[in-house]
């Protein structure tokens, strides 16, 4: 097992790994690895987007550990549950709309302290700003066609001035009608003009088709 740029973060080969704050459980099924008495958990990059991320090349700072953070699009915790391991001593509060997928959040984190889990429509973060409060890092995985207006709202309520952000881009959710460069450069403007700038944007190919990162800072 191998360091990675990524505090925490774990390399077997092309694998990625997290330790695992709950040993001996599975959060979806991956494998786990125990090496020297740790106990790793394999971060999938073709179920979660962020480990996708890093076999891209995200920046080193990325997952620098925050104060807060918010996660806006939870569904039923894969990703989460790896910054869940990466940032112990960090709340994040997880927001997701769907009943069903909430149900799995719940119950994963009855069983992991840091997760708050808000079910709520990510498109009215208002409802939600006064439990939140403010956050140092905010994800946003949302399958809607206003993304960079949700990211937008959810940072004015509740994330920090100095904060920084990652906003997955699921360019069909947007438009079937344009290209995604085109899409891509849109969604550059509006986020500019919230005063974010782009640090890093990378394709997620193979691993999601038709998604964009963008790393963002104010």
């Amino acid at each position: 097992m191998e360091r990675t740029p990524w505090p925490e973060v774990w390399r077997e080969g092309r694998e990625l790994f997290t330790p695992n704050l709950e040993p001996g459980v599975r959060v979806y099924g991956e494998p786990l690895r125990l090496v020297q008495g740790v106990e790793y958990r394999r971060w999938d990059p073709w179920r979660s987007k962020l480990a996708a991320l890093l076999l891209q090349g995200a920046p080193a700072e990325l997952l620098q550990r925050p104060g807060a953070a918010l996660y806006v699009g939870g569904a039923h915790g894969t990703t989460v549950s790896h910054l869940s391991d990466l940032w112990p001593e960090t709340p994040i509060f997880v927001v997701e709309k769907s009943p069903t997928a909430f149900a799995s959040l719940l119950a994963l984190a009855r069983r992991r302290r840091n997760l708050l889990p808000l079910l709520a429509d990510a498109q009215l973060p208002e409802r939600y700003r006064a439990d939140v409060g403010e956050v140092d890092f905010l994800y946003q995985d949302v399958a809607q066609r206003d993304q960079v207006g949700i990211f937008r709202e959810n940072a004015d309520a509740c994330l920090a001035g100095s904060g920084r952000g990652l906003l997955m881009l699921k360019v069909r959710s947007v438009t079937q009608r344009k290209s995604a460069a085109a899409i891509a450069r849109e969604s550059r403007a509006g986020l500019a003009a919230a005063g974010f700038g782009v640090e890093e944007e990378r394709p997620l190919a193979p691993f999601a088709r038709e998604h964009l990162a963008l790393v963002l800072r104010r």
